[in-house]
């Protein structure tokens, strides 16, 4: 059994890999933050994670997009304007030498706290700013055999309860469901809304074909997925049918293909849920899929040639 879409090809080169934090360049053993930062006492923060390209993070306004609109709902204040994190990125990587097969978890937390409680009042530094690369590439067998989903209890919540659209350090919602996942046997989570239709997976965004279209859920209970705002993009340029709809587990069963998608690993098939096995348990029923992978290979493709030209 996988670990869901983000397992991936162990690389010894990351033994060596520098990170950056607050400025500063560390090898891995020393890249530490304090016992009484906000992310380590409360899971405060903010994240993104980020592919990286012929030495280009992918998509980056977006990702900054959704980063600094986070930051700004939880009222943590980053320190560093998009300019000056954009170039950390860039110092990161040039200074591990690093072009392709990586990925990115840029973290920001609120900082050090004067002692382990929840007021953000008791914070006595600036937030703590973390650049993590590795090299990590998925598991050519999970790209190949897909993914098995089971439908857990956890439910994604209401926006007043904990918003789902926060990117927050804050993931227990998820963790369980992956949990209750894993130990049914499945690789990933499928998480309902409250009225019970499907919202999300666990870590990545899930997507369902009928009859030529492609369904996503509405996107008010989940993260605002950058692949997934970029597949649905794809699916307009190349004159596929797409909503963001409700839709039921009924829908999922009866489905010709599935697929979740996200930054590190891109679109996945799905090759059952709940143990009803899908058109897409064979590469040859995963003919929108192959079709969609192109369009969004197109999309990084031009991304990645702008971002060269401009730099």
């Amino acid at each position: 059994m996988s670990h869901g879409t983000h397992d991936f090809v162990d690389d010894p080169r990351n033994a060596q890999i520098r990170i950056w934090i607050n400025g500063q360049l560390k090898p891995r053993a020393k890249a530490t933050v304090s016992v009484f930062d906000s992310g380590f006492v409360l899971g405060d923060g903010v994240w993104e994670g980020l592919r990286v390209v012929d030495g280009h993070p992918v998509f980056l306004e977006d990702h900054l997009d959704r980063l600094y609109e986070g930051a700004k709902a939880i009222l943590l204040d980053i320190g560093m304007d998009r300019s000056v994190l954009t170039q950390a990125l860039y110092d990161t990587l040039t200074a591990n030498g690093m072009r392709d097969g990586v990925h990115i978890r840029l973290m920001v937390t609120r900082g050090l706290k004067r002692t382990p409680y929840q007021d953000p009042r008791v914070c006595i530094g600036p937030a703590t700013v973390v650049i993590i690369p590795e090299y990590k590439t998925p598991l050519p067998d999970t790209l190949e055999r897909g993914l098995a989903l089971f439908t857990v209890h956890v439910r994604r919540g209401h926006p007043d309860v904990q918003d789902p659209k926060l990117n927050s350090h804050s993931k227990l919602n998820c963790i369980t469901a992956c949990i209750q996942a894993y130990t049914a046997g499945a690789d990933e989570a499928l998480m309902l809304d409250p009225q019970g239709f499907v919202a999300t997976c666990n870590s990545t965004h899930f997507f369902i074909v009928r009859r030529g279209e492609v369904w996503t859920s509405t996107g008010q209970y989940c993260l605002g997925g950058i692949t997934r705002s970029k597949v649905l993009e794809a699916c307009r340029e190349l004159g596929v049918p797409a909503f963001e709809k409700a839709f039921s587990l009924t829908d999922v069963y009866g489905a010709d293909e599935a697929f979740v998608t996200g930054t590190f690993a891109g679109l996945v098939p799905v090759r059952s849920v709940d143990g009803r096995e899908l058109g897409s348990a064979q590469a040859q029923g995963r003919a929108m899929i192959e079709r969609l992978r192109g369009g969004y290979r197109q999309l990084v493709q031009r991304d990645v040639q702008a971002r060269s030209r401009a730099r």
